[in-house]
């Protein structure tokens, strides 16, 4: 299987519905420092993928595998890309926040920490401080033990 992604210049339609389907925050995803990919293999779309830096920090942005394509181990090789999108912008850690998947990103190696042990940066970023529900888990990997 070759697995593709290709960075959208701008949010474009498909992934606001894309995201908005999978009832993830389109509230901030015209505002700079965004990056939103699409990825694909060679059966079509597998769904879409962002990142966020915030200095050293990064985090992990409205990831969602479409549902035709779910169960097949996809959601984790998309992740290990935007994973390493990140580890080549320098960064040394990344976060997210979930609502309906901290299992499968413990699989993969993040770990649940108190939103109060937030750096204040990732704390002051919109995705944090009003797009997400307070309780949404608030997850992190360390990318300098990769």
């Amino acid at each position: 299987m070759a697995f593709n992604a290709v960075e959208l210049p701008e949010p474009t339609p498909d992934l606001i519905a894309a995201l908005e389907a999978a009832g993830l925050p389109t509230g901030d995803l015209h505002e700079p420092g965004r990056r939103f990919y699409r990825l694909g293999d060679d059966a079509g779309l597998i769904g879409y993928g962002g990142l966020e830096q915030i200095g050293p920090d990064v985090l992990i942005r409205s990831m969602v595998v479409v549902d035709a394509r779910r169960g097949a181990g996809l959601g984790a090789e998309a992740l290990s890309w935007l994973e390493a999108r990140a580890a080549e912008r320098k960064a040394t850690a990344l976060y997210l926040l979930t609502t309906t998947a901290t299992t499968f990103f413990q699989r993969q190696g993040y770990v649940v920490l108190p939103r109060s042990a937030a750096p204040a940066a990732i704390a002051a970023s919109r995705q944090f401080s009003t797009l997400c529900p307070a309780s949404a888990a608030f997850m992190f990997k360390d990318l300098r033990s990769q």
